[in-house]
């Protein structure tokens, strides 16, 4: 009898695994409970796989001998609920893809932030050398997908924390682990420690010969690094001290040393800037050392990596005003990054859906940089709470519009306007690139 798979939810990464599923012979049915966008549905419709939408249908689910379930869909969802009950094994889109990469390799890359950049700058690197690879999860493309129509001899990919909280195999052969802060907390029933753990999880099937590259300086990964027995070979990366192996910043220059290579590099030759893009190098470049990438082309690749759209990216500069677009901080320590990285006095705009932010955490980077705040949400009753007596000029504003000509109206020659709104999007956005799509077009509209 055909093993029947039933996909919940029909966004990228689960259209993906119901192509590889019916590629595999499996019996398979997609369920969303909202309107599935129409590229996917044509998807599904032409490789004759059965699906629904706007609803679940109990009796076509419960019958199921595996689900795969989006990482969107929370633990508290009824029809969740319903499958745990019945005892129905539940697995990610990533761990379904995992049995099928056959010896295939694969770097995987967590944490809080500078995941996207890191996973994209160990992609570039990768390619660069000549690799045989693609640019997978949680980035955009679906790595079951990826599998299904063109597999790789080497698989760079980004894993948030919900992809790892159904994985049972998953074993990357190289894992990074970027950093541990407050983000998603919702979903972790308001523990940081729940949170970590699944962080943590990236870690948990690899054996001696695998590595796992992770933050000596951050100290969430610290407290909890030894609450887990981790087998593989640790590269730990840090700007405090020398090691013996692993990547250290000393005088600006990057040391990478690994087995008995030594490489080293001067952070001037980096073409990200800040102290946040050093740390997401040093993760990059140990990683292509890990999977035996020569010295030399590292170098190369990151004196030539370009940075991504919506991530700290410049968008123009009218009438001595900077335009920064930062849409893809989505949580407090992003923006926290972000403020750090800034030389100019700024006009920053923030809000959208807080997931449980801690403003605290900005104060004193916002007392230091911080001249004016635009809110952009629909309830920003936190960010006054928070900054009202620090910052004098404070506005709400509806949309992008609004914002960039408040901010445009704060600012002097010489200031920067800086979008890096803490928040999710999805009050007044469908999501944060259509926010940043919305900022750049409102600029260009000054």
């Amino acid at each position: 009898m055909q093993k029947r798979i039933v996909i919940l939810g029909a966004g990228e990464s689960g259209i993906g695994a119901a192509l590889l599923a019916n590629k595999k012979g499996y019996d398979v049915f997609v369920s969303d409970g909202g309107m599935i966008a129409e590229k996917y549905r044509a998807e599904l419709s032409e490789a004759n796989i059965a699906f629904e939408e706007s609803g679940h249908t109990e009796a076509k689910i419960l019958n199921a001998s595996e689900v795969i379930k989006s990482p969107g869909i929370p633990e508290k969802a009824s029809i969740m609920k319903k499958i745990r009950a019945q005892k129905i094994p539940v697995i990610s889109e990533i761990e379904f893809a995992f049995r099928f990469i056959g010896n295939s390799k694969v770097i995987a890359i967590t944490g809080s932030n500078g995941k996207t950049t890191t996973t994209s700058l160990i992609y570039h690197i990768c390619k660069h050398a000549g690799k045989d690879c693609a640019l997978v999860g949680n980035i955009g493309y679906s790595f079951a997908k990826q599998v299904a129509e063109d597999p790789k001899q080497l698989y760079v990919a980004e894993i948030s924390s919900f992809q790892l909280d159904d994985i049972i195999t998953f074993r990357p052969d190289v894992a990074v682990l970027t950093n541990i802060t407050e983000d998603h907390l919702d979903r972790y029933d308001y523990k940081i420690e729940n949170y970590a753990h699944s962080k943590f999880r990236i870690a948990e099937n690899q054996v001696e010969n695998d590595v796992f590259i992770y933050n000596l300086d951050d100290e969430m990964t610290m407290k909890y690094l030894t609450h887990y027995p981790i087998k593989s070979s640790q590269a730990p990366i840090t700007m405090n001290k020398e090691l013996p192996q692993g990547a250290y910043l000393t005088n600006a220059q990057m040391h990478l040393k690994w087995k008995a290579e030594e490489m080293r590099m001067s952070v001037e030759d980096f073409t990200i800037k800040g102290k946040h893009n050093q740390y997401n190098s040093m993760a990059a470049s140990m990683a292509a050392t890990a999977v035996d990438i020569r010295k030399e082309k590292i170098r190369e690749a990151l004196q030539t990596f370009e940075s991504l759209e919506h991530r700290m990216e410049h968008v123009a500069t009218i009438k001595g005003v900077e335009f920064i677009n930062d849409s893809k901080a989505t949580n407090i320590n992003s923006t926290w990054y972000a403020l750090e990285s800034m030389t100019k006095p700024v006009i920053l705009i923030l809000g959208g859906v807080d997931k449980g932010n801690d403003y605290n955490l900005l104060t004193d980077l916002v007392k230091e940089k911080v001249k004016a705040i635009v809110c952009m949400g629909t309830d920003n009753r936190k960010i006054h709470e928070a900054f009202g007596d620090i910052v004098s000029l404070m506005l709400n504003t509806t949309n992008a519009d609004e914002a960039v000509q408040a901010a445009f109206h704060f600012a002097n020659k010489g200031d920067v306007v800086l979008l890096s709104p803490a928040c999710a999007s999805f009050d007044l956005f469908k999501n944060y690139e259509d926010r940043g799509k919305q900022f750049k077009q409102a600029v260009k509209n000054l």
